[in-house]
């Protein structure tokens, strides 16, 4: 039998996203083959996200479209947090599914595979297939861009209002951080530049076990040999000790770029959110962070229509990001999930009004990052070119973070090369810059 092909689709953030990576590294090991395309697949597998309720519209959308483009005789797997969440509904109101499969079931997810395709696998090291534990799994080092996310805990801790994350993915489970350098080593061999760590709750890594804490694991990874970038995702600002932003900003592997999860700045509204902190306490964790680091990159997320948000709780945030002057952020409209404490308040407010809400706050930042682009015009910095599109290399410097933040557009470079280039011009959220050296 030839070995099957399988196409596999990934929604939903960075965590997700390494998920993806690690299953195609576990079907690699076992013989199957990357298609070249969902219609010329034999199995077509969907990685859901389930976090808000557009994502789960996108992923329902998306599924019906892999189900319509696939072959008759194709198998379509779907998986991830929706799946997880909505597992029983998706079987009943998704017929043309031939597998759902949450997270919890990813230790079943190869048989699974197997028997719908008939494929005899490959024996993993030994190992039952069936006690795979996909946060352990170390992937194959094929990247298709410079950088790489490594997974270095799951689930959540935390107890925020509006989040359903812990409903999905569970409590906190750090992993052990050699694990964590193994493999970062293999995809520092494989090719990758850059190394994004992420998990739900990044600062309070090791907290929840004798994983060790989160500023022995940064140096660790680090000083992985050959590794020229490391950054850090997703951080929570109680968690942010000192330690913690002395080894970001003293190590010169790490990226001076602090990911923080505020979410509000009006203490009545994050008090609600179940969130610590301030406006003012943010204001005072941003300045602890310049002044050990003056040329620190700074992005947050924020909620805008939180049930009970106010118009004075809306210009509370206007005013803390006038202050703050974060270089990047990003701003979802809130979304009210099923099994959430936030689901159940009172004062939850129309679409109409966050919408309305949401521009404009969205503005006053679009106005900040603008001018903080600007300013950088005539800075050399060193860039990792991530990618030549039609021609054009694009990169970054580690103010920018890949996917979710603006992008260097440079005049010469190859994919997966380093060079210094002085910023020339800025277009919003972009800037274009001369190469000068390698």
């Amino acid at each position: 039998m030839t070995a099957p092909s399988v196409w596999l689709t990934t929604l939903g953030c960075s965590k997700n996203q390494v998920d993806s990576d690690k299953i195609s590294s576990v079907l690699g090991e076992s013989g199957y083959v990357d298609a070249s395309s969902p219609e010329s697949a034999d199995v077509v597998m969907v990685n859901t996200c389930g976090f808000i309720e557009t994502a789960k519209q996108e992923s329902i959308e998306t599924i019906l479209d892999l189900a319509e483009a696939k072959r008759e005789d194709a198998k379509l797997v779907v998986m991830g947090c929706m799946a997880q969440r909505y597992e029983q509904e998706l079987i009943e109101a998704l017929p043309e599914a031939d597998a759902v499969i949450g997270l919890s079931r990813y230790g079943e997810l190869l048989d699974e595979v197997d028997n719908l395709t008939g494929w005899q696998p490959i024996q993993i090291s030994g190992v039952k297939r069936s006690h795979m534990d996909i946060l352990e799994v170390v992937r194959r080092p094929t990247p298709t861009m410079p950088y790489a996310y490594v997974k270095v805990a799951e689930g959540c801790n935390k107890t925020c209002a509006f989040c359903a994350i812990p409903l999905i993915r569970g409590k906190q489970r750090s992993r052990a951080g050699n694990g964590i350098v193994t493999e970062i080593e293999g995809l520092v061999e494989g090719g990758v530049q850059e190394v994004v760590l992420v998990a739900q709750d990044l600062a309070a890594y090791g907290r929840d076990n004798d994983a060790g804490r989160i500023e022995r694991l940064v140096d660790e990874a680090a000083s992985v040999d050959g590794l020229a970038r490391l950054r850090l995702y997703y951080l929570y600002p109680k968690e942010i000790r000192q330690g913690l932003i002395d080894a970001m900003s003293g190590h010169p592997t790490i990226a001076n770029y602090f990911d923080l999860s505020l979410q509000h700045s009006s203490p009545r509204l994050l008090r609600a959110m179940r969130r610590p902190g301030s406006g003012d306490g943010h204001l005072a964790l941003i300045e602890r962070i310049r002044s050990a680091a003056p040329d620190a990159a700074t992005r947050s997320s924020f909620i805008v229509g939180f049930p009970g948000e106010t118009e004075s709780d809306v210009e509370d945030l206007a005013e803390f990001l006038r202050q703050a002057r974060l270089d990047w952020a990003g701003f979802f409209p809130y979304s009210r999930e099923e099994g959430t404490t936030a689901a159940e308040m009172d004062d939850q407010l129309p679409a109409d009004m966050i919408g309305e809400r949401l521009r404009y706050i969205q503005t006053i930042q679009e106005e900040i990052t603008a001018e903080k682009s600007v300013a950088s015009v005539g800075n050399t910095v060193r860039v990792l070119v991530d990618q030549v599109e039609d021609g054009q290399p694009v990169g970054r410097s580690f103010r920018e973070a890949p996917e979710i933040d603006g992008v260097i557009l440079l005049d010469k470079g190859t994919a997966g090369e380093w060079v210094n280039a002085t910023i020339v011009g800025a277009y919003g959220t972009d800037t274009t810059a001369t190469v000068v050296s390698l």
